[in-house]
């Protein structure tokens, strides 16, 4: 009978029973939380624009805060999840970062609303603590699909916040508030549930199915230094950085300016506009959950050779329906190849976290902290374009599905496979001392 105390080599979805299944349910919960939160701003972007008075450009700067400020803090967080742990370190952020959210409603000019937006991108971190603590749940044959189904399930309040905030802010409006007192007071229902969170998370979870990294003797303690160097040093590292740049950095980009987009170039409501967004958001209901999935198996037959070439054709695919996208003429062609482009993107996601945790054990959360950040990275330097005056969002998707398919094409140059990955019973060692 296997122990309670090591992590599970199945993903039994709709049980609650252990420690493993109610931490990875409580993780993915808590994500999908955390990314309500950290783009509830988006779908209201009509309203705030209108309301304070926003230029295109100072639109794009708020794009780019609510990425960047997660560039740093996700190697922070990495970082504290191997030597915290990520049971206190995700308490604390969702009770930090409930701030910002709430307090967002105080801003009443581009100064105040631009320093909010980038104290909300701190939340972006949480999804380093959802890939580690899913990771130390779960044995390696099944690490890939149970890290892309909690993402994939996570990033899905992505999706879920397109239609919710503006209904939010609507239900606000019909108890009598104008819209722009109601976007502000919207803001405070993520904020609430990042707090509801922090309390669950802290009091139901663990930091391994052993326990909490405080009643655990960590014989790795001491080569932490070592490993984070290491980890730094593997071009593997940095090519899965770049690929997380192509597929999750066009995802939170795209999540920043779909409703936007729809409600300028198709005349939409707001409403109807966050309608069309969210379905980009859905499709991690499955989409990166099979990603993992497929991987998990190509890996069992054809090692990390072959989930490195499943992720490089899966961004090339990416790239060719984003391309696509940026050409397509009328709202039924968007909708379509939106939909293509995103199940490629979302697939790759999970694909590039069914690698992670194998690249190096003993530095799992550096190693997902830096390919994390390269995601934020991707999507702040993809902020740049939505921003510029000469530059339509048209030609900006197009010139980001270009690319993607040339770093698709190079990621075929990168052998995944040239270090042994470790066995069920050594995993197990590692994340449990």
């Amino acid at each position: 009978m296997k122990s309670t105390q090591q992590p599970l080599d199945t993903l039994p979805l709709f049980s609650f029973r252990g420690i493993q299944m109610r931490t990875f349910h409580l993780t993915w919960l808590t994500f999908f939380v955390c990314f309500f939160g950290w783009f509830g701003l988006a779908p209201l972007m009509p309203a705030i624009r209108a309301d304070l008075g926003l230029t295109k450009a100072q639109v794009g700067n708020t794009i780019i805060a609510a990425v960047s400020a997660t560039i740093f803090a996700r190697l922070i967080i990495g970082k504290l999840c191997d030597t915290w742990g990520p049971r206190k370190t995700y308490t604390a952020l969702l009770v930090i970062g409930s701030l910002p959210v709430m307090l967002v409603g105080l801003a009443h000019d581009y100064l105040t609303f631009l320093l909010f937006r980038l104290a909300i991108g701190v939340i972006g971190a949480s999804f380093v603590i959802t890939q580690f603590h899913t990771s130390m749940m779960f044995a390696p044959k099944i690490k890939g699909t149970a890290n892309a189904v909690a993402g994939g399930w996570g990033n899905l309040g992505g999706g879920v916040t397109q239609l919710a905030m503006p209904l939010i802010m609507t239900l606000i409006m019909g108890l009598g508030f104008v819209k722009s007192d109601a976007w502000r007071l919207a803001m405070i229902v993520p904020g609430l549930l990042m707090l509801v969170m922090a309390f669950l998370y802290y009091r139901y979870t663990t930091d391994t199915p052993a326990g909490n990294f405080e009643d655990l003797q960590r014989q790795n303690a001491g080569t932490a230094a070592g490993s984070f160097r290491e980890a730094c040093t593997d071009i593997r590292v940095w090519a899965l950085a770049l690929a997380y740049a192509c597929c999750f950095g066009m995802e939170i980009t795209f999540d920043g300016v779909a409703a936007l987009y729809f409600f300028d170039q198709f005349s939409l409501g707001e409403t109807e506009a966050g309608f069309w967004a969210m379905l980009f958001g859905f499709m991690n209901l499955f989409a990166r959950a099979m990603g993992g999935v497929v991987a998990d198996r190509v890996g069992q037959r054809y090692g990390m050779r072959g989930k490195g070439i499943l992720l490089a054709v899966l961004l090339l695919l990416e790239g060719l329906g984003i391309l696509l996208f940026a050409q397509s003429g009328n709202l039924t062609m968007a909708i379509v190849s939106m939909l293509t482009f995103a199940l490629f993107l979302k697939m790759a996601n999970g694909s590039t976290y069914a690698l992670v945790p194998f690249i190096n054990p003993k530095a799992l959360g550096v190693i997902s902290g830096v390919v994390g950040a390269g995601g934020n990275l991707g999507g702040m330097l993809m902020g740049f374009l939505f921003k510029s005056q000469s530059i339509s969002y048209g030609q900006a998707f197009f010139y980001i599905g270009a690319a993607v398919v040339l770093i698709g094409g190079l990621l075929f140059l990168i052998n995944f496979g040239k270090s042994r990955v470790a066995e069920p019973s050594e995993a197990v060692t590692l994340q449990t001392v």
